[in-house]
């Protein structure tokens, strides 16, 4: 699952600092007026939060997967195709987003250089979050092809959802759809390169090279708790 649950300390500086971050981002600014406004000292939220702004800024992100993954255990995915799945995963997880504003500063702050590798984490839990929600079983390659395409997706997504002014962001919804269909036409694709003969020979040089490779043990459905158990 993406995170812990957040003592109630921590919770009361991340609900301080949202307001503040459409005004001075991520910022350590931002974080002593959330200390401040959370009646606590310098000393007590640095506890909690030795880099400040950024960890706020993490469980920030990692909570809106949370609510993802709680609203689409609600919701009806035994009659969806799989790419319809993913076009919700994606829309719920833009719903749940209290403000655009505290997310553009959040993706401003993690192209930064020394927390690129922070955001790459986030972005590839993200797509994590969304594919066990919706129900995959993958353990070999495909669990990290899967990860990596729709962190892919995700990612542009974001980017344009930032800048769509559309009522209801419809334009977002359109984009969403065509990114979408982009991937199910490779993925076709690959499907019919692995069924054609003359590709035999190569495919089964990429099987056997790719046979060792298992998804994480501590990603399997199997040992996930609740709602995550393999489904017949």
């Amino acid at each position: 699952m993406a995170g812990t649950i957040p003592d109630e300390t921590k919770q009361r500086l991340l609900d301080a600092i949202v307001m503040h971050v459409p005004f001075d981002g991520w910022s350590p600014e931002a974080f002593a007026a959330a200390t401040r406004d959370a009646g606590m000292t310098v000393q007590e939220a640095r506890a909690l939060c030795p880099r400040g702004a950024t960890d706020l800024a993490v469980m920030f992100h990692e909570q809106g997967d949370r609510a993802m993954e709680i609203a689409l255990a609600e919701a009806d995915l035994d009659t969806m195709r799989v790419q319809d799945k993913i076009a919700l995963a994606i829309r719920t997880r833009l719903d749940v987003v209290s403000d655009k504003e505290v997310v553009r500063r959040g993706s401003a702050l993690f192209a930064l250089p020394h927390h690129a590798a922070e955001g790459g984490r986030l972005i590839w839990g993200t797509a994590d979050a969304m594919w066990r929600a919706i129900g995959d079983t993958s353990e070999d390659v495909n669990w990290y092809t899967k990860r990596m395409t729709l962190s892919a997706v995700w990612s542009s997504v974001v980017l344009y959802w930032l800048g769509d002014m559309s009522e209801g962001h419809t334009a977002t919804d359109e984009f969403i759809d065509r990114r979408i269909a982009d991937v199910m036409r490779f993925e076709k694709a690959k499907a019919q390169v692995s069924g054609n003969p003359l590709f035999k020979p190569l495919t089964g040089i990429l099987s056997r090279a790719t046979a060792p490779i298992r998804a994480p043990k501590a990603a399997r459905r199997d040992d996930l708790p609740g709602r995550w158990a393999p489904q017949d």
